[in-house]
């Protein structure tokens, strides 16, 4: 059996291609760049999934595909780049894919989609998201188009599974997706301003687990949520401390102060420094509509176990707090080095 990964360079990618070499998978990469590790067993196609015809290239062949190439993050200095890149490059997938006659298609989508509206009551447990009118910024709107586009290609026939990550953490994330974003932002921040929400963490290796068991037994046209466990990002903070031995001063902010701080960053971004805030009003949005996502679903449908979490949250701390000394090391002896290089 031969698999197409779309994003395989990419964190959660890094990871579901590692288990299905491990499986004896015959696996193809496509991404816009090569991995940190690049395996001897895997094909590597180097490209954006807005390629049409590598897009066909990189299908052909292929039994399988898992889409997980998108464009993460809540602020680019074009928001259009979201819709073009997690919309339209769902499309240009999804149409190969149909036209090459693939067996199966795994569509990775988020869990920031995923929250009640007015007018809705549990949003977050039914088999469709929210629409895109009722999302809180371009990111959102834009993951939830390029889901109902494939939630579309199923209801036409096409097997189309979706599977639905939290916030995966664990050790590698060399690219620092943002929930690691997040984490080394309050290790880094003696004075640690926060709003206080429901966070899932999961642990990256058990999101990779997850999508593999929807691409196996996962009912077409169905979502199935993998997550681990849900806790107040206090909690996280508390336990961060703990397992780094750093000292912070812990101080939670109205949802309100937040959102109103997030949006000025995000202005400063768009209008002086052309650089990503550390904040954003639709990432506050978001938090302040989180809730506790069940993953039962994927439990009794899918045999999906993950494992607690405090070990992989240890995990990932030390993997940044090493990645940041290196870092420094690195800048010492090279202060002359250029950003460039």
């Amino acid at each position: 059996m031969k698999v197409l990964v779309t994003g395989g360079s990419g964190f959660i990618g890094h990871h579901l291609v590692s288990a299905l070499v491990a499986r004896g998978v015959d696996v193809r990469v496509l991404d816009i760049r090569s991995p940190g590790h690049m395996m001897a067993e895997v094909e590597y196609l180097e490209g954006s999934v807005l390629d049409a015809g590598l897009v066909k290239h990189a299908v052909a062949g292929v039994d399988q595909v898992y889409h997980l190439a998108g464009l993460p993050g809540m602020w680019m200095p074009d928001r259009e780049d979201f819709y073009r890149v997690n919309c339209v490059g769902t499309e240009t997938v999804l149409a190969a894919a149909r036209a090459g006659k693939v067996r199966r298609f795994l569509h990775c989508s988020t869990e920031s989609i995923l929250f009640d509206y007015p007018g809705s009551r549990g949003a977050a447990s039914v088999p469709t998201a929210p629409p895109a009118e009722a999302m809180p910024g371009a990111y959102t709107r834009s993951k939830a188009l390029a889901e109902a586009r494939a939630m579309a290609a199923a209801a036409d026939g096409f097997p189309v599974v979706v599977g639905t990550p939290t916030m995966p953490i664990g050790p590698h994330d060399s690219n620092l997706t943002p929930p690691s974003q997040m984490l080394l932002h309050f290790l880094d921040s003696r004075v640690q301003l926060y709003l206080d929400f429901i966070v899932n963490l999961v642990d990256v290796r058990d999101v990779a687990a997850g999508l593999i068991l929807a691409m196996e037994r996962g009912k077409v046209g169905d979502r199935y949520v993998f997550g681990g466990e849900s806790l107040r990002l206090s909690r996280i903070l508390e336990l961060m401390a703990t397992i780094s031995g750093r000292k912070h001063v812990a101080i939670p902010v109205p949802g309100g102060f937040a959102e109103l701080s997030a949006g000025m960053l995000e202005l400063i971004s768009d209008r002086l420094t052309k650089r990503c805030p550390s904040g954003t009003a639709e990432g506050v949005r978001i938090a302040r509509s989180a809730s506790d996502l069940s993953i039962d679903k994927a439990k009794r449908e899918l045999g999906y176990a993950p494992r607690p979490i405090e070990p992989t949250l240890r995990e990932t701390i030390d993997f940044l707090l090493g990645a940041e000394q290196a870092k420094g090391l690195d800048e010492k002896q090279h202060p002359f080095r250029t950003a460039a290089e």
